[in-house]
This record gives C-alpha cells, sequence and structure tokens, in this order.
C-alpha cells in the first residue's frame, strides 16, 4: 500500500511539473493565431488601398484617352499608371529641344486634366479621409508624380548639332515638356520629373525593320518619341538627422 502512495504521488509531482508547458504551449498557439489574424488584416488593407488608388488613376486614364488620344497621342493604362505617349515630329522640330507653340493647347489640355483629376486632389475630398489615415498610420504618405521620359532614333547626331548626344537631345526635350506641363497647369514642381534615355529604350528594334528606307523611317519616327507617366503610390518617410 505504501508502495502504491509512493507511485501516485511521484505522478502527481510529474504531472505538476510538467503542466506548465501545456499552458506555454497554448500561450504560443494563441499568439501565433493572433499575428496571422493581423498579418492577414494588413494585407486586406493593402489591397484596399491598391483597389482605391487604381480607380482613381483609372478615371483619369478614361477622361485623358477620351480627351487627347488622336493620330500622334496615345493613351495607356500600364502598371507604372498611366501613359502618354506624344510623337516628337509633333512637339519638335529635328533635332532641337524647344516645345513648339502650335502644341501648346496640347499640353495645356493635359494639364489641366490632371490638375483637376480626383488622383491629385484626394487631400481635398474627405471621401478619401479614411484612406489617407490608414496610410499614414502604415507609416507612409499618399504621392502623386508625373514623371516625362523623352526618347530619340538610333542616328547619330551631326557635328554642327547643338547637343552632344542623343541621350542630351532627350533629356533636354523631357524638361522642356515638364516646365510647360507645370507652368499651364499650375501643378507644383515637385510632382514632377524628367529623364532622358536616348535611343536606347526604343519601342522598335531598328534591326528588325527592314531594308527599304520607307520602313526605316517608320521605324525610327516611332521611336522619337516623349511618355508622359502620372502615377500613385504609397512613399515611405524619410528620417532627416
Amino acid at each position: 500500500m505504501a508502495q502504491k502512495s509512493i507511485a501516485v504521488s511521484a505522478d502527481e509531482a510529474r504531472a505538476k511539473s510538467t503542466a506548465w508547458a501545456l499552458t506555454y504551449a497554448d500561450l504560443v498557439t494563441l499568439l501565433l493565431t493572433f499575428f496571422i489574424l493581423l498579418l492577414v488584416i494588413m494585407n486586406d488593407a493593402e489591397k484596399h488601398i491598391d483597389r482605391v488608388i487604381n480607380m482613381l488613376l483609372d478615371e483619369t486614364y478614361e477622361e485623358l484617352k477620351e480627351s487627347i488620344e488622336s493620330s500622334y497621342v496615345s493613351v495607356d493604362r500600364v502598371t507604372k499608371g498611366v501613359k502618354i505617349t506624344m510623337a516628337s515630329g509633333r512637339l519638335f522640330k529635328s533635332m532641337d529641344a524647344e516645345v513648339q507653340t502650335k502644341v501648346y493647347p496640347l499640353i495645356r489640355q493635359i494639364g489641366g486634366i490632371i490638375r483637376v483629376s480626383k488622383v491629385l486632389n484626394v487631400d481635398d475630398d474627405p471621401k478619401y479621409d479614411k484612406l489617407l489615415d490608414a496610410i499614414e498610420k502604415s507609416g507612409g504618405y499618399f504621392n502623386v508624380e508625373i514623371r516625362c521620359e523623352g526618347h530619340t532614333d538610333d542616328l547619330p547626331l551631326p557635328e554642327n548639332s547643338k547637343y552632344e548626344s542623343n541621350w542630351d537631345l532627350s533629356t533636354a526635350r523631357a524638361l522642356n515638356l515638364v516646365k510647360l506641363l507645370s507652368k499651364f497647369s499650375q501643378i507644383p514642381e515637385s510632382k514632377f520629373s524628367a529623364m532622358g534615355y536616348g535611343e536606347y529604350r526604343p519601342v522598335l528594334d531598328i534591326s528588325t525593320a527592314g531594308k527599304s528606307s520607307l520602313a526605316l523611317m517608320g521605324t525610327r519616327a516611332r521611336n522619337r518619341r516623349v511618355e508622359i507617366y502620372l502615377d500613385a503610390f504609397i512613399k515611405t518617410h524619410t528620417l532627416t538627422k
């Protein structure tokens, strides 16, 4: 009887000594479940924010496409936002970077549509206060960028050219177009950026254009262009020392 009592006591002691492990395991399981739910909630919130941003860009895309698209201006909805492609032959004289005055009305129209678009004015619409609060709580802010990219064909510039290279020419064209857009629309210059790619990002590969002079001219004309991108995204606050 005494031996049985001793055995029962040993089992009870062993059970008590391992009881904490069960409680710890339950706690770990609960914490893991909590973090999984938190990740799901955060992912759903990010997806909702992305949907709203895409909806705003879609509205501006539809308006621009309906208003300005023509034989030398195309409007596309792309991953980087809304892309407006304009043929350089209509914007500039050969080997020149000054925007021709005859296209000023078009530039003014593009700037005006972007200026009054919802995507550029979310701060003034109470409907988007919750969206902006959610973005702020995530440590970021709603950012809109209007980027202009210049492109030329593959032909080198003549020695008497004002610009040293196609790179310089395409950059100057993009910058001059950005300045006009900002001036006509009264959108702050901080929203704009400009860059030139010269002949290095062609729409069509000149090596596959064929050997006829007509085919080569058409391919080079397609490659000479300026692309304007309107994009909106969440940008993270940067800490300054």
